[in-house]
């Protein structure tokens, strides 16, 4: 009986100090970059580091930059800890980059009402364009990428190689027919049970994953991997192009405002980063830029406008082409360029018209301004000279003809400090 007591106590014992296996759970819902990158291999980092039984990374991405994919890909090929990618939530996409990155996983999941392919590399560099021969190398590269990594896992070579050179795409129930993915889940939860006991080969052994009663661990980015990720949307990205360029001609207009030079420093340097993470067409550059210049000239010039109409159209037409990608999600909104192309494009039309509006202004400073001013005779005037109040001020003054003092006049000529008065009707 005591026997039997103290084993019935070691077994609690033992059960009670017997951690709960964690499963870490990480969000990416952008655009596959170096701050969603970096974000994604140090979830796997922090996954080997804490043994934990499995990674969930539940993705939402239209695509990306092929060197930050890869990056990925590489830390997932040489994790200790297996790699779940789960398309999720509904209404998520595992596009380009995205479809890369599920079909590199130990396990590929996808949620009810999501797509996977369309993995067509696109070009994603300095002018943003290649020729025929170099887009086909670059299309073959991916293609033979991607068809190693479907090979690897076990997954639908032809149909991997398809979506890279033809655009294909799937639902998650095709996916699943196909042998592109190996379950489809309707949450986190569904999936964590879906893969409790499931054998998972690594490199050196297989791996029974033990995930229904496992805590669960989201892992988020920090702010710093946050802030880098939001100033790399094409629509920040532009934002900050735009008001670089108005800041600095703000300072430059008014030298010594400091402010404006230092916001349009920081937003064209912010600009710039996000540029080296997009695909930038000089083209699109050029014309803002000649738009900015055709704005100053006419309100320096005052050509009534022709030039800053020709701006409006090289601002919206460069807004357009800044970004050069057949993706959306990686192109400015039209919602976003609109706006600031019409709000630009006010303020110099105001400058414009304020500009003409002083040119056709009578002066009212300088002897330009006396001219037809009336005024009193302070004194007997004639040729040979007298005293008028004009303006508020005492002149010395001189007429054709011989005014009396008191007489209102008017005058009709200035010759240096000394006006030439008529008699006032």
């Amino acid at each position: 009986m005591k026997k039997l007591f103290l084993f019935v106590l070691s077994i609690i014992l033992v059960s009670g100090t017997t951690e709960a296996s964690e499963v870490l759970v990480a969000r990416v819902e952008s655009a596959v970059g170096p701050a969603s990158a970096k974000f994604m291999v140090q979830a796997i980092e922090k996954a080997q580091t804490e043994q934990a039984e499995c990674l969930i990374i539940e993705m939402d991405t239209p695509g990306g930059l092929d060197q930050s994919m890869r990056q990925v890909i590489k830390s997932i090929m040489a994790s200790t800890v297996p790699v779940v990618v789960f398309v999720a939530p509904q209404g998520s996409r595992a596009a380009s980059a995205g479809a890369f990155i599920t079909l590199s996983s130990h396990v590929a999941a996808m949620a009810p009402g999501t797509s996977i392919g369309a993995a067509h590399p696109v070009s994603i560099g300095q002018s943003g364009q290649m020729d025929s021969t170099m887009s086909g190398k670059v299309t073959n590269d991916a293609a033979a990428y991607i068809r190693s990594i479907a090979e690897k896992r076990g997954r639908n070579v032809a149909w991997a190689d398809s979506a890279v050179r033809h655009s294909v795409s799937l639902s998650e129930t095709e996916a699943l027919k196909r042998g592109v993915i190996d379950l489809i889940a309707p949450n986190t939860s569904a999936l964590l049970d879906s893969l409790d006991g499931r054998k998972i080969v690594m490199d050196r052994d297989t791996v029974t994953l033990s995930t229904r009663s496992a805590r669960v661990i989201t892992i988020t980015m920090n702010w710093r991997d946050r802030l880098l990720a939001v100033i790399s949307d094409p629509n920040i990205a532009y934002i900050f192009f735009m008001l670089g360029l108005l800041g600095l001609y703000f300072e430059f207009s008014n030298p010594g405002a400091v402010l404006p030079g230092v916001v349009g420093a920081i937003s064209l340097i912010l600009a710039f980063f996000s540029f080296q993470t997009l695909s930038v067409n000089y083209a699109g550059m050029l014309l803002i830029l000649l738009s900015i210049v055709l704005f100053i000239i006419d309100v320096k010039a005052a050509t009534h406008g022709v030039l800053t109409t020709g701006g409006i159209v090289a601002m919206f037409m460069g807004s357009v082409m800044l970004f050069n990608s057949p993706d959306p999600a990686l192109r400015a909104s039209l919602q976003v360029i609109i706006p600031v192309v019409l709000v630009t494009a006010a303020f110099f039309v105001i400058g414009v018209w304020l500009s003409i509006r002083t040119l056709r202004t009578k002066p009212t400073t300088g002897g330009q301004g006396l001219l037809g001013q009336e005024g009193d005779a302070r004194t007997m005037v004639n040729k040979d000279g007298g005293r008028a109040f004009v303006a508020g001020t005492h002149w010395s003054a001189w007429s054709d003809v011989e005014i009396a003092e008191g007489t209102k006049i008017k005058v009709v000529e200035v010759k240096g400090m000394t006006l030439k008065v008529t008699v006032s009707e």
